[in-house]
């Protein structure tokens, strides 16, 4: 199968969305398919046998990580040249939406997959872009409602799209890599690391994008409420809530990274005792999921995708957004009962042990067969508008 895969962010980026997509183009070339990447910002030009096209792009005002693509006339060169068999509009908005809008114009079939709610994300991030989340909604939802098959992350995100109006909505089954995260990456070296040199002291780890929308100033006072036990956080990431967050932080146990990848990413999961994962944004919260492989227990929000991710008092704990008290307990309970963490920390890895990325990049190329079917019975005319097109 020939996919045209259009996509908001992309490396060299680094998110649970690109994490998504790079491990599925990994898959797909396994699986004998072929994917044409059109991608914003610096992206490499090939990514395994997949060519990557870089479109033209700016700078996201309120977010300077994000990099807005926009279509160019080599879209339709490509595209032309290529060929492809569907599209994949991966959280349509910018780029994407004009992957729908080409799918559309020519005649294809046409998969979207849903990975961040950004009207809520409107939100969160506040500085007057609130005004948007109404105008927002009704652009994606239009736009994933001329998909044959639109993909969610997580059952809670299904049931989100289902609200807001989305139609033709199923599952992409979670997945996350149970090799590079693995509980052996546990390091001494890393733990002095994180905790300012303090390897014996009990440690809670977030790895993510440090802005707003994270929600990681409600690990605050919970932080200053254990100090009695001398836990510390380490907040492992950038982006532009850094500063911000390292002031409001100041005078406490909280270290800042900066940027983990690769080796060093799987080492800092490893060597922490609990993932604090505050979020309310999640459409599925890979990092929970990493955290998981790695033997480590989840503290989550329990709102957006995350607790499809973590089984409440199996794998972690659920915590219901701006409870003080149960973050701190929550908290509290892990750090100080080794026993409680092993057992949890096991749970956690076992579950991760069960979702591969060959599983669900399999379940997707049935979404993807599911929606050829859908668009060749969809209306008469769409055989003869394509064969004169």
């Amino acid at each position: 199968m020939r996919i045209a895969l259009f996509t908001e962010v992309f490396l060299p980026k680094v998110d649970g969305v690109v994490t998504r997509v790079t491990r599925t183009l990994e898959q797909l070339e396994q699986l004998g398919h072929t994917a044409l990447v059109f991608a914003p910002g610096d992206p490499p030009e090939r990514f395994g046998a997949h060519q990557v096209v870089r479109t033209r792009s700016w700078s996201f005002p309120w977010y300077p990580e994000i990099m807005v693509g926009t279509p160019t006339p080599r879209i339709a060169r490509e595209m032309r040249a290529f060929r492809p068999d569907i599209v994949h509009a991966v959280n349509p908005v910018w780029l994407a939406a004009y992957g729908v809008l080409s799918a559309r114009r020519r005649n294809l079939p046409l998969l979207a997959s849903f990975h961040t709610d950004v009207p809520s994300y409107t939100t969160a991030i506040g500085g007057g872009l609130q005004v948007l989340r109404a105008p927002v909604q009704t652009w994606t939802t239009a736009l994933h409602n001329l998909a044959e098959v639109n993909l969610c992350t997580s059952r809670q995100m299904v049931d989100r799209a289902r609200e807001v109006g989305i139609h033709d909505v199923d599952l992409w089954p979670k997945a996350v890599d149970t090799v590079g995260y693995h509980p052996r990456r546990r390091s001494r070296e890393m733990r002095e690391r994180l905790t300012g040199g303090h390897p014996d002291a009990p440690l809670a780890l977030y790895v993510g994008r440090l802005s707003r929308e994270k929600n990681l100033v409600q690990l605050l006072e919970p932080l200053r409420r254990l100090q009695g036990y001398g836990v510390r956080l380490a907040l492992v990431g950038s982006g532009p809530g850094r500063s911000e967050l390292e002031a409001v932080f100041a005078g406490t146990p909280t270290v800042f990274p900066g940027y983990l990848g690769g080796e060093d990413l799987a080492a800092a999961y490893a060597s922490a005792d609990v993932f604090a994962f505050p979020s309310t944004t999640e459409t599925l919260g890979l990092v929970a999921l990493e955290s998981m492989a790695s033997g480590v227990p989840v503290v989550g929000a329990d709102a957006g995708g995350i607790p499809f991710a973590v089984e409440d008092g199996r794998t972690g704990f659920l915590v219901t957004p701006g409870d003080v008290e149960g973050w701190t307990d929550r908290l509290r309970a892990l750090l100080t009962d080794p026993q409680l963490r092993a057992r949890m920390g096991g749970q956690a890895r076992a579950d991760a042990e069960e979702h591969s990325w060959q599983a669900a990049t399999e379940s997707l190329v049935r979404s993807y067969e599911v929606a050829l079917e859908r668009h060749a019975g969809r209306r008469p005319m769409h055989r003869a508008l394509r064969a004169r097109g």
